[in-house]
């Protein structure tokens, strides 16, 4: 039937339709019109990301080869002394600019050039070097590949103190002396060194964040004495020491060092499964530096856990010798029964420090030590090596062995 005149007509319902679909219309419409917008606005994000790295490499290319453009050149070798740094890793062009920078050459070209005429300058090291002010690029050539151009960099042994040991009439350098020698340069014609007790003083009355002292430390570190706050964060390594600085940036550069060489060995990061704190695998290392021969080192290690499961004294030797300052194998009976917190006969449990500088392979001893039940040791053998026991009738034997034998 026809409804013309729209009787039959539901008004909520047929009216309604059209202005609907104008609505959802709208709604598409305007959706449509928000994602365009969003995509312009990431399409920009994106440009001006790409502009930025663009920019950035263009200034760290700038920086990296400005100079090298023009050839200007300075005559002559010099003028003014001044301390120039090569970083691990760094070639040609980026010695080039660090020279330019610190006014010794011209233009890094000129050094560039120079350098083509000497294979040498391939091979120059990392670390610092006693330049002069506005040198041609000759003569910061010849200067660089000078072997006594390079400021000497500190060798730290395994096992060293902080400070000296007198031993025998002879004065063995400890950290702090070794420091205070290569801090030492001749510039403008005067000498001019740090000495050990200025290095002494700043370790240890600076704040132990302003040392480098890295978090895991840090704590353990400000309860320590003062005299032994430091111990056993310099590790065994070669170290380039920049003279002419402060006694405070001189330990702290090397304790910022040390600590990136604990790091690649796993302290802290590797420590997690061996139930000890990172500082007390430190202090563990630094106990199997100084029982044992490298050979024997994962076996001290297996001691130490032993005796501190029991729990029982560890027993060292080396330890109240620390404290005594005196680098003896043996201890007389007074001073193993003299009380103190480095006395590990009378106390059991750890030190409160380390007691020298640990190696790579004494912190991976600690790390994972031999296994098994041993739990004493002694010295057998004149060349170090050490013979190990579970039971304390065995080791008695052994002790009695060595000492007829004159190896202690």
């Amino acid at each position: 039937m026809s409804d013309d005149l729209g009787l039959f007509t539901d008004p909520d319902v047929d009216e309604r339709r059209p202005v609907k679909r104008e609505r959802e219309r709208g709604r598409d419409n305007s959706a449509r019109i928000k994602a365009k917008k969003r995509k312009k606005t990431i399409m920009w994000l994106v440009v001006a990301l790409v502009l930025a790295v663009g920019m950035g490499g263009a200034y760290y290319g700038y920086r990296e080869l400005r100079g090298i453009g023009s050839y200007e050149d300075f005559a002559g070798s010099g003028e003014a002394d001044v301390i120039v740094e090569v970083k691990d890793g760094e070639v040609g062009g980026q010695i080039a600019s660090t020279l330019y920078e610190n006014g010794v050459i011209a233009s890094a070209r000129a050094f560039l050039e120079a350098s083509k005429t000497d294979a040498r300058v391939t091979s120059i090291q990392p670390g610092f070097y006693l330049m002069k002010t506005k040198m041609s690029g000759q003569q910061a050539v010849a200067r660089m590949i000078d072997p006594k151009t390079r400021v000497p960099a500190v060798q730290i042994v395994g096992g060293i103190k902080l400070t000296d040991i007198q031993a025998d009439g002879k004065t063995v350098l400890g950290i702090y002396s070794q420091l205070a020698k290569a801090s030492c340069t001749e510039k403008d014609g005067q000498k001019k060194c740090l000495t050990g007790d200025e290095i002494k003083a700043a370790a240890e009355q600076t704040d132990p964040v302003a040392l480098g002292v890295p978090d895991w430390a840090l704590a353990d570190v400000k309860r320590a004495e003062p005299v032994h706050r430091l111990e056993g964060l310099i590790m065994r390594g070669v170290y380039q020491v920049k003279p002419g600085v402060s006694a405070v940036e001189l330990i702290r550069s090397v304790v910022v060092a040390s600590v990136q060489k604990l790091q690649s060995v796993g302290i802290p990061g590797g420590t997690a499964n061996t139930g000890f704190r990172p500082y007390e695998v430190l202090v563990m290392a630094s106990l199997i530096e100084k029982e044992a021969v490298e050979k024997d080192f994962t076996k001290v290690s297996q001691v130490i856990y032993n005796r501190l499961k029991e729990p029982m004294p560890l027993q060292f030797d080396s330890t109240i010798n620390y404290q005594l300052n005196q680098p003896h194998i043996r201890t007389s009976d007074a001073d193993r029964e003299k009380a103190g917190p480095y006395n590990s006969y009378v106390n059991q449990g750890l030190p409160p420090t380390p007691i020298g500088s640990p190696s790579q392979q004494a912190v991976a001893a600690t790390m994972k030590p031999e296994g098994g039940d041993i739990k004493y040791f002694v010295k057998c053998q004149k060349d170090g090596t050490t013979c190990f026991s579970k039971t304390i009738d065995e080791h008695d034997a052994l002790v009695a062995k060595a000492r007829k034998e004159g190896v202690y």
